[in-house]
């Protein structure tokens, strides 16, 4: 099978034009696999079936594989297999049938409450940059949304007064969150005093603006968590996603149930969630209780 994996490789770079690193990690899985069924004296792809592939998968669980490494190595096994097929070298793709490895589910990295309040102390508040950087950052904490849906906001989806921004969501649909008083503060003291010191063209209507005057990027903001990072002395990898991950947790920790979080957070599944029975509390009263910034 070696002459049809070298064949494959060289479709890959020249058809595919995939990178080197993605091509050796399928040449890699491939002779593992190549390896194993000669060693079975299964030498040609003719005769690989569903059993050899599923003895080899096994084997591959047994040595203690990850399961991104065995989806990995179904998905090389599975590619290169059809390849074979539109070429006329089998007749069948033995993958058909494989059953596909459960993708590990890593639990949600969180900060801790302190952390968080270091973190969001971070900005210094005084400067334009400052400003922007302690509202997005309170903000994101304060009510989960991604950081895509952060940069997207304008100056009208926020309400200081009644405390809520409105996120757009695929499909025109929007979510309506609450807000706790401490972001509403820090937002509203950034659009009053620092965001004109930002701004470039006055019919801007972007929340968020960057040293040009124009709105924020996703990138620009992952810059602006890692320094705020480093600044409050945080040893763990933080991203977007981590305030996003606390904001759930912190709210879950203190009682608040599980509907209510889903639904702040958009999931479109409660078991993506959890899988508990919702209480009868509104949105906002569940908020104002649960939040630890509220």
């Amino acid at each position: 099978m070696k002459q049809y994996l070298d064949e494959y490789v060289t479709y890959l770079e020249e058809v595919k034009r995939l990178s080197r690193s993605t091509i050796e990690s399928y040449r890699a899985d491939l002779n593992g696999f190549i390896e194993y069924a000669a060693d079975r004296e299964v030498t040609h792809p003719q005769d690989v079936n569903r059993t050899v592939l599923g003895l080899y998968l096994g084997r591959l669980r047994q040595q203690g594989k990850a399961a991104s490494s065995q989806l990995r190595c179904t998905a090389s096994l599975r590619s290169f297999f059809q390849y074979l097929v539109r070429q006329s070298v089998i007749g069948q793709d033995p993958t058909q049938l494989l059953d596909r490895p459960k993708p590990e589910r890593k639990p949600p990295q969180a900060l801790t409450i302190e952390q968080v309040d270091k973190l969001l102390s971070a900005p210094d508040s005084d400067t334009p940059q400052g400003a922007r950087d302690r509202a997005m950052l309170e903000l994101l904490y304060a009510s989960g949304i991604k950081v895509s849906e952060l940069v997207s906001l304008s100056i009208h989806d926020l309400n200081m007064e009644m405390r809520f921004l409105r996120c757009a969501v695929p499909g025109g649909k929007e979510r309506i969150l609450p807000i706790s008083q401490i972001a509403a503060q820090s937002v509203a003291y950034y659009m009053r005093d620092m965001r004109s010191q930002l701004i470039r063209d006055a019919e801007e209507e972007a929340l968020f603006l960057n040293s040009l005057g124009t709105r924020l990027t996703r990138q620009g903001f992952w810059k602006i968590i890692k320094k705020y990072g480093k600044l409050a002395e945080i040893d763990e990898e933080i991203t977007p996603h981590t305030l996003r991950h606390s904001f759930a947790i912190h709210l879950l920790q203190n009682g608040a149930d599980l509907r209510s979080v889903q639904e702040m957070l958009g999931h479109s599944a409660l078991s993506t969630t959890g899988m508990y029975q919702s209480t009868k509390k509104s949105m906002k009263e569940v908020y104002d209780h649960y939040h630890p910034r509220s």
